[in-house]
């Protein structure tokens, strides 16, 4: 029998705590000039102090649902708040490049706890129709954090040490746990489920499921190409002729706001037209905005990235709809393995696409993340056909 649902949480609660967690996973993307020069090492090795949080995270999603389903929502974005605080104090305090890879990777695996526990809590004490106002809000705060995360920690870099942009993430961490104490009210429905055998199935089915796995594999790719692309980023601006600072390159990121417009809109388009099409006109977009960043003055290469950026948030949008519309059950199981996926492009992305650009510079980095696109484009075009 369900349970009495006590007052919802107001939705800026959800946007609070989808920001605080989220400004930790891109935040390094800006230092990564000063991190290459103070550790001395290339494009590739550098691109590991991202790619180090987005593995683990992609490890961490789908046990990360089991986690919160045997032990409650708002228990696990607890510890995960205060736990997050700890690999920040490291990473500020890092000697070496493979301390703070340690402290990136002890992030990465803490991260989901507050993502996969968060989305679930909004789906079981949220009130129907309050559920759709805390999703927006959720995302919109996620979109905000990631693009805060690149833009602060390039400020404050510039002002300083790069070292502070860390302090900076173990403060919002502890203000995040401050937040989801003091603001997330305590499960009215929450039911614990810990059956290892019924986790083991779901996995079973899901893992014979070709929509869902089509899906996975998009995922993989969209965030290879979007990593790839701001990871490289930096550092072409970071060279001549722009020679941008820490703070400026922080600024471009603000290209990433746009996710904030794009989201609401994908839902009526997706409504309207389908996964399969959306997708292909996120491609669409996100490949000729890549192919105008060939262009040299600035506007246009931002312009570029923006339309770039634009199509990942399309399809981003899209696999999450896919997700659910390829499962009838195991749905929390299904949407951690397709993080797993998701992130792991994310991971890959920051090593490839590092070589790619030690290799021939953007020049030599666009056609890896353009062919990239087009086999997304591909398996969702095969992968969706009935959606």
């Amino acid at each position: 029998m369900t349970r009495n649902r006590g007052k919802d949480a107001h939705p800026l609660i959800f946007a609070a705590l989808g920001t605080l967690v989220f400004l930790n996973v891109y935040a390094p993307q800006s230092l990564l000039p000063l991190l290459s020069r103070e550790f001395g090492v290339g494009p590739a090795q550098v691109g590991t102090v991202v790619g180090a949080t987005m593995l683990a995270m992609a490890l961490a999603s789908p046990l990360t649902g089991v986690l919160a389903d045997a032990w409650g929502r708002r228990q696990t974005v607890l510890w995960a708040y205060a736990l997050l605080v700890l690999p920040a104090l490291l990473a500020a305090a890092a000697p070496t490049l493979e301390v703070l890879n340690a402290a990136r990777f002890a992030q990465g695996l803490l991260i989901p706890g507050v993502m996969v526990a968060l989305n679930a809590y909004i789906a079981e004490e949220v009130s129907p129709a309050g559920r759709a106002r805390a999703l927006t809000a959720y995302v919109t705060g996620t979109v905000l954090g990631g693009f805060l995360g690149r833009f602060l920690s390039g400020l404050v870099a510039e002002q300083g040490d790069w070292r502070v942009a860390f302090w900076l993430l173990a403060v919002a961490c502890a203000a995040g746990w401050g937040v989801a104490r003091k603001a997330l009210p305590p499960e009215k429905t929450f039911e614990p489920r810990r059956n290892p055998a019924a986790v083991l199935v779901g996995m079973r089915d899901h893992l014979r499921n070709p929509p869902l796995l089509a899906t996975c594999a998009v995922g993989f790719l969209i965030l290879f190409m979007l990593v790839g692309t701001f990871n490289t980023l930096t550092l072409r601006l970071s060279e001549a002729p722009y020679q941008l600072t820490t703070a400026q390159t922080g600024s471009v990121f603000a290209v990433y706001l746009l996710g904030v417009i794009i989201t609401p809109v994908a839902g009526p388009f997706l409504a309207s037209r389908g996964p399969r099409t959306a997708l292909l006109a996120a491609m669409g977009s996100s490949i000729a905005g890549l192919l105008l960043t060939y262009s040299t003055p600035l506007p246009l290469v931002i312009a570029g990235v923006a339309a770039a950026a634009c199509g990942v948030f399309l399809a981003q949008s899209a696999a999450l709809a896919a997700v659910q519309r390829s499962v009838s059950s195991a749905r929390s199981l299904a949407g951690g393995l397709y993080h797993l996926s998701y992130y792991g492009g994310g991971a890959a992305a920051s090593v490839v696409a590092g070589y790619a650009f030690e290799a021939g510079g953007w020049e030599a980095t666009v056609p890896l993340l353009v062919a990239n696109l087009l086999l997304a484009a591909l398996v969702g075009a095969l992968g969706w056909r009935h959606s």
